[in-house]
């Protein structure tokens, strides 16, 4: 966890009259997970679509792309608070000149982002004064993922590969500093893309590369570009690597790749859902 220079004090700063503001996705999940509602946060439309949950209140102010905030449109808003991590760093300088600005930085090349994403919760908690309300997430996600992990044990004997496709060609792994690498090792399973990657997942690499893990289940987490749907069926590479020949390749909904605790509780259970449809 990270902390950003603060011009007011916390508690002066929630005395405002404008309500808090987030730049990053996770922090944005873990607001909404604490029952908090953002006086204004980034690309709501994809959040909507990727994230699915927690729900999106209504009224929301869209503060444009993630790489591009709506600067102007911010400042009019005069939020008390901007909540951003490393992936936001970038706009800082231009935030702190509107609102105090609180950073936590969950995903850090090499580090599994669970515990950070734990404590990045309990920060915000801490600004607004919900510290019961995350405790009893906090211990309502452990306690999850503990009884998912009970529930797979008979699936754990084969490493696990987690994947999103690029294109009909192309895919990228989920290292262990990604969410779902975390919370598979935390469900018993051992990740079967050893190689390093960077913030969470290689570059895209060729669906050849498949053929390293000719043991491994193969978890395809949404969404799935509709070209590669309507080619991978057809494609006669992918029909022949050993997991979709024998049926261990499970495909799961849309999920936050770069989320906090709920990605986290939406993985495991969409997971444990795909590999008991499929056994």
């Amino acid at each position: 966890m990270c902390a950003g220079s603060l011009a007011l004090p916390l508690a002066s700063a929630r005395a405002e009259t404008g309500g808090i503001a987030i730049v990053d996705w996770a922090l944005l999940e873990t607001a909404l997970a604490l029952g908090l509602k953002p006086l204004a946060a980034v690309e709501l439309v994809l959040f909507k679509k990727i994230v699915a949950e927690p729900p999106l209140p209504d009224g929301i102010i869209d503060l444009g792309l993630r790489g591009a905030i709506n600067f102007e449109l911010l400042a009019t808003l005069q939020p008390s608070l901007i909540y951003g991590s490393n992936y936001s760093a970038w706009a800082n300088d231009t935030l702190r000149r509107m609102a105090p600005v609180r950073e936590f930085s969950i995903y850090l090349r090499g580090q599994a982002p669970y515990e950070k994403a734990v404590a990045a919760m309990r920060g915000m908690a801490g600004d607004q004064g919900l510290q019961e309300t995350a405790e009893s997430y906090i211990a309502e996600t452990d306690k999850y993922l503990a009884s998912v992990g009970d529930r797979l044990a008979h699936q754990r004997q084969r490493p696990i590969l987690i994947i999103n496709l690029g294109d009909a060609r192309h895919f990228r792994a989920f290292g262990v500093d990604s969410m779902f690498g975390d919370v598979a090792a935390r469900l018993g399973f051992t990740n079967a893309w050893a190689t390093k990657t960077a913030y969470s997942a290689t570059a895209p690499v060729g669906l050849e590369r498949l053929a390293d893990h000719p043991d491994a289940t193969i978890a395809v987490v949404g969404p799935v570009p509709p070209e590669a749907a309507r080619a991978l069926p057809r494609s006669a590479l992918w029909q022949a690597m050993p997991a979709v020949r024998e049926g261990r390749t499970v495909w799961l909904p849309n999920i936050n790749p770069f989320g906090g605790l709920p990605a986290a509780r939406r993985f495991a259970r969409l997971l444990a859902e795909g590999l008991e449809r499929a056994t």
